[in-house]
């Protein structure tokens, strides 16, 4: 149960440091990848080598955790887990043990950030109708906001919205790879077509981005990832323009903070057009290095990258988001196909009658 995958072809290569400092901060990480369909949970063996867990979920994107609760987006699904045992309980070894609980048949909405508001509502980006919204006990889904140059809801996917970043409890900041109004229309705009666009007051933050994900508010800055360009950095709100403050040898997205430390996700280039051209590719030449696919873990102090976890192998080459759980050793989560999830009782707490 415990073994990451059946295929040989994947490997899992740590920094020499990488086990040590989820040891020392106490954590472990989740991503996801969609190209492979899988919820991935990295953690600590009891003899300290590392634990990958994964679940299989089809096409996965947005992950969000407060480590009690973990939502997921997949192909036309957003799932709700939730960790099943105490602080002092363990199973088989595990010290967290997410339980699918509630779904929602969305349809293909293409919906990547999610996150859940001050109100314990979700909000997910709804790249499909290149709106925020939230999930709908009758419908595929509710609006909640667009973007001033998005004339109307249609399911065109015409701005590529994709990123999220919340302040206080509230939609904040997203991302959107152009300000297109057509059809497909930011597929022309990849290379600084990009932009930060402030929920609030529908203005442009910055733009001339390439591609951009993962906004995130983290101690009063605004960070994200310019990853056409492969680079992590933030916003200076002011000005109104991107400050980078590394450079990582891959796509970026996905993104998670903890302490001083940021944790990115990397991706290999997609051997397409809508890869084709973008900055990063002349970086990682003019660097003489490969594109690489993991995680890596960026000091933010100094902006270098301290520790890394590689995925290596055609089975996995992109992820797209991760998330910290706090607290927590050796992580694992129940498939929907097992006895085990048949197992898996818990009782709630209430007012009763």
């Amino acid at each position: 149960m415990n073994q990451p995958t059946a295929n040989a072809r994947l490997e899992f290569s740590p920094s020499r440091q990488f086990p040590n400092w989820l040891a020392e901060q106490r954590l472990a990480l989740a991503f996801t990848t969609y190209q492979a369909g899988k919820l991935f949970l990295v953690g600590l063996q009891p003899d300290g080598r590392l634990s990958i867990f994964e679940r299989t979920l089809n096409r996965c994107l947005g992950l969000w955790t407060d480590t009690q609760s973990l939502y997921l987006s997949t192909l036309y699904q957003i799932w709700r887990f939730e960790n099943a045992l105490d602080a002092d309980q363990t199973y088989e070894g595990y010290d967290c043990c997410f339980v699918p609980r509630v779904g929602w048949v969305t349809g293909d909405l293409d919906a990547h950030d999610l996150a859940v508001d001050a109100t314990g509502r979700l909000v997910f980006v709804n790249t499909l109708f290149a709106c925020l919204a939230t999930v709908s006990e009758t419908h595929s889904f509710t609006p909640l906001w667009q973007p001033p140059f998005i004339s109307r809801l249609a399911a065109e996917d015409r701005c590529h919205l994709n990123g999220l970043a919340m302040q206080d409890g509230k939609p904040a900041w997203v991302t959107a790879v152009s300000r297109t109004d057509i059809a497909e229309g930011w597929r022309e705009h990849r290379q600084n077509g990009g932009c930060v666009v402030e929920v609030a007051s529908g203005e442009v933050a910055a733009a001339g981005l390439s591609m951009p994900h993962s906004p995130r508010w983290y101690r009063g800055k605004l960070w994200l990832h310019n990853s056409g360009s492969g680079e992590f950095g933030y916003v200076d709100l002011a000005a109104g323009r991107f400050v980078p403050v590394a450079f990582c040898p891959g796509y970026l997205r996905g993104l998670s903070f903890w302490g001083d430390f940021a944790v990115a996700g990397l991706s290999k280039p997609r051997r397409d057009r809508a890869f084709a051209g973008l900055a990063l590719q002349e970086r990682l030449e003019k660097e003489g290095v490969g594109a690489r696919c993991g995680l890596v873990v960026i000091d933010l102090k100094r902006g270098d990258a301290v520790h890394w976890l590689r995925i290596e192998g055609e089975v996995i080459e992109e992820l797209y988001d991760v998330s910290v759980l706090s607290g927590v050793r050796r992580p694992m989560a129940i498939g929907f196909v097992s006895d085990e999830v048949r197992r898996m009782l818990s009782v709630g707490s209430g007012p009763g009658l």
